[in-house]
């Protein structure tokens, strides 16, 4: 998913970026929104060749802008797609109208995913199912404008860069692809994860003619506007922690008073950046502060079988309070050292930017606008989010202003059909998402103790509790139920 780029403009762009990011005034430090853990995959050539030689890679000649009409609009780039035949029954042929499942890629390469996914190829014999991935514009090898460097140059040629034109590309593709292999009438059901799960909805809503059904997997489609409290994410990494361990929600929420005393010391804030082994000097307490908010985050969304992040960090905190560095300071180190492994150093380390950190934040500027605060409520520090202060910041960045506005919850009501909103209640995001069954197609499937896009990873019949498998089992029977239907409506028509 890295890219090496040499260009002294672009790494210019990059520094004036995070830069930029350091100083403001918003917050910025958005929990990703990522199945896969946010894991920068650094030599995706080699995962690639991990990857079974069932899967086969294409190139689909895309067109820049779907939506204007003007001479550069019909510029082209090539966007990458990948087939697993593997289980296909076949278009029109002795197994007629077989389905295609297909996996909606999202801000990052479409490597990582294929890896990790597990839905569609561990269902695809049951249902004989084409497979197909399809990966995002401006990231992994679908990048226009020729190169990365390029392509996120200015507001200009970001200003392809947005969720309407890729949900457009993927139908572009999926019809292309029906047209191909003679499977006009294959029932097609789009899966994504996260951001990803939000655009299989939105297809589901934009192209109903191109699917027949969504699964959106962990979708926080809720957490615009003021449709879902701004403290909903941390309230609920507040919860993981407290019913993890009480007293390390205690040591926790007792740190940050801790921190800001030691930082406002003569010298304090070199003491802190020993104590947590920066892999720089500490410029100021928030440096330290977002770093650990981060680490809390990160463990709580993915905190799922068999090492439960979560209970990993809790353990390090509690442990630490039996050696003989227990003040809170040492327990909070000790914590961040069971969750992250024994590092060099923390908090701090070398810039070393994907393309996910670059695009994702012009994405989060532009139209995904998530006001994710936090209150007096939660185990943080309060940090309430302020849209004035974020338009600026985004101004400042791009110069253009996010459009903060999506009036989805009524729409999901009124037009909605045939998706599955699922969601593990762990999941910070979860408070974002649907949770409730909108009507008798658009359903809301969620497990108490699931975390992030946990029913859409690879399946593992060691590990995997129950209530797992059975979330699993009733995804894949409410599927079942829509490719039944419209078999037996195709045959009605015909």
């Amino acid at each position: 998913m890295h890219s090496s780029i040499a260009s002294y403009q672009w790494l210019l762009y990059i520094f004036t970026v995070i830069s930029s990011l350091q100083v403001s005034a918003a917050r910025f430090n958005i929990p990703r929104l990522s199945p896969t853990r946010g894991t920068i995959l650094q030599n995706p050539e080699i995962l690639s060749a991990t990857i079974s030689k069932d899967f086969q890679t294409f190139y689909y000649n895309q067109t820049l802008d779907h939506f204007n009409y003007r001479p550069e609009s019909y510029s082209t780039f090539q966007q990458r797609y990948v087939i697993n035949f593997k289980y296909w029954g076949g278009g029109a042929g002795a197994d007629a109208n077989a389905p295609i499942f297909v996996y909606l890629g999202a801000e990052e390469s479409l490597d990582g995913d294929i890896s990790v996914i597990g839905f569609l190829t561990d269902n695809a014999a049951r249902f004989n199912a084409l497979l197909v991935y399809i990966e995002h514009r401006y990231y992994g090898k679908s990048i226009p404008f020729g190169s990365r460097k390029e392509a996120l140059k200015n507001a200009s040629t970001l200003g392809y860069f947005n969720s309407a034109q890729a949900i457009t590309d993927y139908a572009e593709i999926l019809l292309y692809i029906k047209e191909k292999y003679n499977a006009r009438h294959s029932p097609v059901i789009v899966i994504g994860g996260s951001y990803g799960g939000m655009l299989a909805a939105w297809f589901r809503l934009k192209y109903p003619h191109a699917a027949l059904g969504a699964l959106a997997s962990s979708a926080p489609i809720l957490y615009f506007d003021d449709i879902t409290p701004q403290n909903g994410y941390y309230s609920i990494v507040t919860r993981d922690f407290r019913e993890a361990s009480e007293t390390c929600y205690e040591t926790i929420m007792k740190s940050w008073a801790e921190i800001e005393k030691f930082a406002s010391e003569p010298d304090g804030l070199s003491i802190l950046s020993k104590k947590f082994r920066t892999c720089k000097p500490l410029k100021d307490s928030y440096e330290l502060e977002d770093y650990l908010e981060l680490v809390y985050a990160d463990a709580a969304q993915y905190n799922q079988p068999p090492k439960y992040p979560v209970n990993m960090l809790c353990g390090g905190i509690d442990g630490a309070a039996l050696g003989t560095d227990n003040d809170i300071l040492s327990k909070i180190f000790a914590g961040v050292v069971a969750s992250k492994g024994n590092k060099t150093c923390y908090v701090n380390p070398p810039i070393n930017e994907s393309e996910t950190t670059v695009g994702y934040r012009w994405q989060t500027c532009s139209e995904m606008v998530m006001p994710i605060g936090i209150d007096n409520t939660t185990m943080f520090p309060p940090d309430p989010f302020e849209l004035s202060n974020y338009i600026d910041d985004c101004k400042k960045l791009y110069g253009v202003s996010p459009r903060p506005h999506w009036d989805i919850k009524l729409i999901l009501q009124r037009f909605a059909s045939n998706i599955i909103f699922s969601n593990g209640l762990r999941d910070p995001y979860s408070s974002g998402g649907v949770l409730e069954d909108i009507s008798e197609s658009v359903i809301a499937i969620h497990t108490v103790n699931g975390s992030h896009c946990l029913d859409i990873l690879r399946a593992n019949q060691d590990s995997d509790p129950d209530w797992l498998v059975m979330q699993r089992k009733a995804e894949v029977e409410i599927i079942e139920g829509w490719i039944s239907k419209y078999y037996d409506d195709l045959k009605a028509v015909q």
